[in-house]
């Protein structure tokens, strides 16, 4: 018996092998190693001086920093809750659908997740075009002008999130329909046979069984809605005026344009920790509002 347990310690240890390695080449020794600059002066590439918690003390009395911040949380609430509200409601009229129509539309809502995003800032970049925009005129006619969104403090941030919604929405439409094809149709039947109606159906059934894939969805959006940069950079350029400036080009300005490795790593490291922080405690939040 202790023979054979030795052999299936060593077949798993066989088997996980390969994915700790990877996991440590291109995840643990990155993060540690962005945590060790974090307390230098050094530059993108090479060494620099040890100077403690200098870089922290320099980001906590940076105004660009805080400004980064709060449009980070602006687009968290723009984006998080919206998106997840939006693909439970394309979802559940997906689900009613059947056969070839219910595969063609959630083609057509999952289609713009397999694009690139220079490909999806290109498409809306045009169409909001201050000139030439085909959605200028409807723009026009809710406020009485064109306008440019990317150049407008009040329209930059907005515009960006409906972009991200647009985009990657149709990922989450899958994971809701995923949940409600694990809900068994005898829960229904035997509710209708109850005499239910569709509300008492979702808000007694429908929503208590999703409840699981709500608080995934919500979690993986917080976290991808906090690493915001590639439609931010390609659209506005973090503009105007900052409004739309976000942590991780804060990062990028620093590291790569100004070649301060040991800021942008401290940089880097409170948005990670932010990013852990904000994602376990809602997910244990949502939890626990799951079993109540």
């Amino acid at each position: 018996m202790i023979t054979n347990r030795r052999k299936h310690i060593v077949v798993a240890m066989t088997l996980i092998a390969p994915f700790v390695f990877i996991f440590a080449l291109v995840f643990l020794y990155p993060t540690l190693k962005m945590v060790e600059l974090s307390f230098t002066n050094a530059p993108l590439i090479g060494s620099g001086e040890w100077v403690g918690l200098d870089n922290y003390r320099r980001l906590f009395n940076d105004n660009l920093f805080y400004t980064s911040l709060k449009n980070n949380g602006y687009f968290v609430l723009l984006t998080v809750v919206p998106t997840t509200v939006i693909a439970l409601a394309i979802a559940l009229a997906v689900n009613r659908l059947a056969g070839s129509m219910q595969a063609l539309v959630l083609a057509v809502f999952f289609l713009p997740y397999i694009l690139p995003v220079s490909v999806v800032t290109q498409i809306w970049a045009w169409m909001l075009d201050f000139q030439f925009g085909i959605l200028q005129p409807l723009i026009e006619w809710v406020t009485g002008k064109p306008v440019a969104v990317f150049n407008h403090p009040s329209w930059v941030m907005p515009a960006v999130a409906s972009i991200t919604i647009w985009w990657t929405n149709g990922f989450n439409v899958l994971l809701f329909i995923a949940g409600l094809r694990n809900i068994s149709p005898d829960l229904y039947e035997a509710a209708a046979l109850d005499g239910a109606s569709r509300r008492q159906l979702f808000m007694k059934i429908t929503w208590p069984l999703l409840w699981p894939v709500t608080a995934l969805v919500l979690t993986l959006q917080l976290i991808l809605q906090l690493k915001l940069f590639d439609q931010v950079y390609l659209l506005s350029g973090g503009g105007p005026f900052n409004s739309s400036y976000v942590l991780l080009m804060m990062v990028y300005r620093e590291a790569f344009q100004l070649n301060h490795g040991g800021y942008a790593s401290a940089v880097a490291v409170i948005l990670f920790v932010l990013i852990m922080i904000v994602s376990v405690l809602q997910f244990q939040l949502l939890r626990i509002g799951g079993r109540k």
